[in-house]
């Protein structure tokens, strides 16, 4: 990722204002390049970053998948690869979730590598899974396949590579069917109750997550992370 990724979720939002103002688009793919969907925070970005500007950053991603989660458009996830961490909670934003067979692995892994979570990505991964899958994806960090993922309710569908967004957009115009502004009041009563909720316990569990971030036994692990395919 290039310099200051906070502009990357600044590109993101404005790509989001341009989608939501038009009206030609009647729902959205949301997918990724290559081997991965979205492997998260980039972490040695992350690990330069003094208290303060680490904090703005992860303000502005929790804010930036509250919005997701209220997005007023059917958004499905295609997820074309891995997707882990941050990159799991963003697919976790979507209304229905596509994920290509094969190698790619979903998780929310942080307790592997010393780090906590938000308490809006808790919320959301538990309105779609139930509480007791969350517990079990988050406690202890496995990376699912997506045929594991489909059982534990992660995803809603699992496709070949050739027929990922062909799936995708399957379930993005089932979305898009009904009346626009009758989708838009229903989501809006599904999810601000979620959403409410999020932000009622983002900003301690915020200040949590950068105690343990930056304890020396976890900047010790974090160093230590490689990406690999």
């Amino acid at each position: 990722m290039g310099d200051d990724i906070s502009k990357q979720l600044d590109d993101l939002d404005r790509a989001l204002d341009a989608l939501e103002a038009d009206g030609a688009v009647d729902a959205i793919v949301l997918t990724g390049r290559g081997k991965f969907f979205s492997f998260g925070f980039d972490v040695p970005e992350l690990l330069t970053y003094d208290r303060e500007k680490l904090e703005r950053y992860l303000r502005d991603f929790t804010t930036l998948y509250t919005r997701l989660i209220l997005f007023p458009k059917p958004l499905v996830a295609a997820i074309n690869g891995h997707a882990v961490a941050g990159g799991c909670m963003l697919a976790t934003t979507c209304d229905r979730r596509v994920m290509v067979s094969g190698k790619a692995k979903i998780a929310l892994n942080e307790v592997t590598f010393g780090a906590s979570v938000f308490a809006g990505s808790v919320e959301m991964l538990a309105a779609i899974t139930g509480r007791r899958n969350a517990e079990r994806i988050l406690l202890t960090g496995a990376m699912y396949r997506a045929e594991e993922a489909l059982e534990l309710g992660l995803v809603d569908e699992v496709a070949p590579p050739d027929g990922l967004l062909a799936a995708a957009g399957r379930h993005a115009l089932e979305l898009a069917a009904g009346d626009p502004a009758a989708f838009r009041s229903i989501k809006s009563l599904l999810r601000e109750p979620v959403a409410a909720e999020m932000r009622r316990l983002e900003g301690a569990s915020i200040e949590e997550f950068i105690e343990v971030w930056l304890s020396p036994e976890t900047q010790a692990q974090l160093r230590e992370i490689k990406i690999r395919s």
